[in-house]
């Protein structure tokens, strides 16, 4: 599978990525032997780039994907996980998660973008991990603390990338005028932009892409189905789009893409998967994989060829910018 290099880093990343925030049991259980042939799917596929956080099932997620990467080559992958909510002890459990993940609730999350407090995360990361250092780490979801994230947090990051223990740094957020800032204003070298660069939403092209391009960075994208409208060949109704029930208009629109896909001899997801890295700041698209069917299928989508006419004719038919 071809690399895509983080502008002026040394790390390089399969143009295709697999999450692992569902193998930390995001909306339902996943049983461990599910989860580890998930990722011996995504090393047989040729995918080398692996994303967690602490956040995926309260370090489940961590644990679960160190465990199946420890015994491959450390050279030939690049791992990357998140700082910002440290997790600590459970003080009042109820038994369960209240934030999406089918684990018990003996940890909780508490939001630290210190200085103090990005050290002690990735220190916990390793741990979890059993890995001996990490490739990429991400501000995760920074939108309410911006100054400390900006000030204390982003410098701690470059401190240690500057000393060779990180190889990039960046943010990762469900929005994009905040991480247009980080790349602008902060020494990230790489943003992930979650749902605003897709087939639906091209709402990056208004600050996030034209930041990376002013400033020589770069973007993974990720959440290019929008909650699942495009995951699927013929989009329906009752399909989510950014975690809520779609709207018809949106449906209709999907549907109107879905029918030029075909027409163009591809389909509805493929394109979704294409279509962020016809950008040239975008090295990566990244995807939540559960399973090795879902990786087999997602990898197979990777390796369709996409027309080039496709794109001219959804510009001209007002379907994307």
């Amino acid at each position: 599978m071809q690399r895509r290099r983080i502008t002026n880093t040394s790390v390089s990343l399969t143009e295709l990525g697999f999450g692992a925030s569902v193998i930390g049991n995001l909306y339902r259980v996943t049983p461990d032997e599910v989860a580890a042939g998930a990722v011996d799917a995504a090393w047989q596929a040729g995918i080398r780039y692996f994303d967690t956080a602490p956040h995926y099932g309260l370090g489940l997620s961590e644990s679960r994907l160190g465990a199946a990467l420890r015994d491959r080559p450390r050279e030939e992958y690049v791992i990357s996980s998140k700082v910002g909510r440290l997790l600590v002890p459970n003080e009042h459990p109820r038994g369960a998660d209240t934030e999406g993940f089918a684990v018990p609730d003996d940890l909780r999350r508490q939001w630290d973008f210190s200085r103090d407090g990005v050290l002690r995360s990735l220190e916990d990361t390793l741990r979890r991990t059993g890995l001996d250092r990490l490739d990429v780490v991400y501000l995760h979801d920074p939108d309410d603390h911006w100054r400390q994230a900006a000030d204390e947090a982003m410098p701690a990051l470059a401190e240690l990338r500057d000393q060779g223990v990180i190889g990039a740094i960046g943010a990762g957020m469900n929005q994009s005028a905040m991480l247009a800032r980080f790349l602008r204003e902060t020494a990230a070298d790489v943003v992930m932009l979650a749902g605003r660069y897709t087939l639906l939403d091209q709402s990056a092209l208004d600050d996030v892409l034209p930041a990376a391009e002013e400033h020589g960075k770069s973007v993974v994208a990720v959440g290019v189905f929008n909650s699942g409208l495009l995951s699927r060949d013929r989009p329906a109704e009752g399909m989510k789009y950014d975690y809520q029930d779609a709207p018809p208009d949106l449906v209709a629109r999907a549907r109107a893409i879905a029918d030029l896909c075909t027409a163009h001899g591809t389909t509805l997801p493929a394109a979704a998967i294409a279509f962020p890295c016809t950008h040239p700041s975008v090295v990566n698209v990244t995807l939540g994989m559960r399973d090795r069917d879902q990786v087999t299928r997602n990898a197979a989508l990777h390796r369709e060829t996409v027309p080039e006419s496709l794109w001219d004719e959804l510009r001209s038919e007002g379907l994307i910018r």
